[in-house]
């Protein structure tokens, strides 16, 4: 990787102030270990009317691999971990070693000639190759709003010989203006990862501080802001909204020029901080367990227990004698294990809980004379022509006092920020029902199977979409069952759309 930055001056103020301000000599070639190689500072021209500093960013392959696999995880091929474009094309890599190597420029900071680090200088900074995910018009959509006279983004043939086969998606980047250095090395230390749209190594809650110092200034008026804080922080949503957040206080701040402090006044510093929502899945555990409770259930059924969190929260009641889980996944029923710690479960605890595996498709003689079974978040699981199977296992075989279903509710969808419209919540949910078709389909199978039918809403009850999670409570009672069909029910609802696998939002995923 290469960069070079390259001023002119006069004899009242010489290029090579350039040394000083980066605190690396002109006369010297120094080099800096990083935790992926070696950065050498060097200065091919350094006279009075032109100065131009160098940093290389010598990148070691096996580093990269044995340090973070490179891109934010292993490559499929092993081969890929090794021949990738990271020693040649500026990427976060660069940008750790910017911050690094010229860490006191980034901070404005320059003891011997303090005036000039306060100064805006001519400067032209150009990088060989940039990896531009969004191409030449990102690059000065980018750039362009931070006061660039000019902003050069060529892009790079695939091969020159073979001009048929295109462009890559590399650029040339050349940048010239009249800036602070420090501006103009924070540009880089945050556009650099944006434009690869990726990073070396893991993103922590830290790095919102990262991009706040290095955006100070400029990030808050950016006209893509937004693109910018989601790409630098790997687009984690809830640190792009804690970033978005204090971005909007500066602005606010800077518009009332008043200090973010004075701003943000609303809680007291003696008081607690603000709580923390509630996420769903807890909410949703929260009102199994009432409604349990309600229902004076003692030996209860936890149908698709998966990884076992119900079955957690129920052993802490004793009112509840008997806890059975049944998965079909014999993964998840060892993390359900390991989660309950049967293994170090005192004699009388544990003989409150059992494990099975089992298919809720099939009618199972183990599952019968229970007070109540849960089926929490499963349905959408199923295909639909499996549903009838479902139903007849669980209300026609087993039969329960109680029986508790939850679902995604398809209309609250909307109020996902970061679900596509039209994608389900989960990639393995072969369905969402609106809260009209999961009424429907819960109706008739209380009349099929002789069980009355009541709705609660799980989490916040939006009053246009309603809730998040929908849940139905079904009682058994002394009513003969209808005979009708299990076969017939309204089952004609398809999936939304094929399942989004790269855009779940983390309450859903959790959920």
């Amino acid at each position: 990787m290469f960069l070079t930055i390259s001023t002119t001056g006069t004899p009242e103020r010489p290029a090579t102030d350039l040394g000083f301000l980066l605190h690396k000599h002109p006369d010297n070639a120094q080099a800096f270990a990083t935790s992926h190689g070696t950065a050498h500072v060097l200065y091919p021209e350094a006279s009075a009317e032109r100065c131009t500093a160098a940093l290389l960013l010598e990148v070691d392959p096996v580093a990269l691999v044995r340090r973070g696999k490179g891109r934010g995880g292993a490559p499929d091929a092993a081969l890929a971990q090794y021949v990738n474009d990271r020693p040649y094309a500026a990427s976060s890599l660069l940008a750790v070693a910017i911050g690094n190597v010229f860490s006191s420029t980034l901070r404005g900071q320059c003891k011997a000639r303090p005036e000039r680090a306060e100064q805006p200088m001519p400067l032209r900074v150009e990088v060989p190759a940039v990896p531009a995910r969004g191409g030449a018009e990102l690059v000065r959509r980018l750039f362009e709003p931070l006061g660039w006279a000019t902003v050069t983004a060529e892009p790079v043939a695939l091969d020159e010989k073979f001009p048929e086969w295109g462009d890559s998606r590399y650029v040339r980047l050349v940048l010239e203006g009249e800036l602070r250095l420090a501006e103009a090395l924070r540009h880089l230390y945050v556009l650099l990862p944006v434009l690869d749209d990726a990073k070396h190594y893991w993103v922590s809650a830290d790095e919102v501080d990262k991009l706040l110092r290095a955006g100070e200034g400029w990030l808050p008026t950016h006209p893509e802001q937004k693109l910018i804080t989601s790409r630098y922080l790997a687009r984690r949503w809830s640190l792009t909204r804690q970033a978005m957040e204090r971005l909007e206080l500066v602005r606010l701040a800077d518009a009332d020029d008043t200090d973010v402090e004075d701003l943000d006044n609303a809680v007291d510093e003696t008081t607690d901080t603000e709580e923390k929502p509630v996420p769903l899945a807890v909410q949703r555990r929260d009102a199994l367990t009432a409604a349990l409770r309600a229902a004076g259930a003692g030996r209860v059924l936890d149908l698709g227990c998966g990884q076992g969190q119900l079955v957690q929260e129920l052993l802490k009641d004793p009112r509840f004698t008997e806890i059975v889980g049944v998965d079909v996944s014999m993964r998840a029923l060892t993390i359900a294990s390991r989660r309950l710690k049967l293994d170090r479960m005192g004699e009388r605890q544990a003989s409150r809980v059992t494990l099975l595996q089992g298919s809720l498709s099939y009618t199972d003689k183990r599952l019968k004379g229970y007070d109540a079974a849960v089926l929490s978040e499963v349905i959408e699981h199923l295909d639909l022509p499996r549903l009838p199977a479902l139903e007849y296992a669980v209300f026609g075989s087993a039969r329960p006092g109680t029986v508790l279903v939850t679902t995604p509710n398809v209309e609250y969808n909307v109020r996902w920020e970061t679900l596509p419209a039209g994608h389900v919540r989960h990639g393995d949910h072969r369905f969402e029902w609106t809260r009209e078709e999961f009424r429907t389909w819960s109706r008739a199978v209380a009349e099929r199977h002789g069980y009355v039918v009541e709705f609660e809403p799980v989490g916040p009850d939006d009053p246009e979409v309603g809730p998040p999670t929908q849940l139905a409570v079904f009682t058994l009672t002394d009513q003969p069952l209808t005979g009708r069909p299990v076969t017939d029910q309204p089952l004609t609802r398809q999936p939304l759309t094929e399942p989004d696998r790269t855009s779940t939002p983390k309450e859903a995923k959790t959920a």
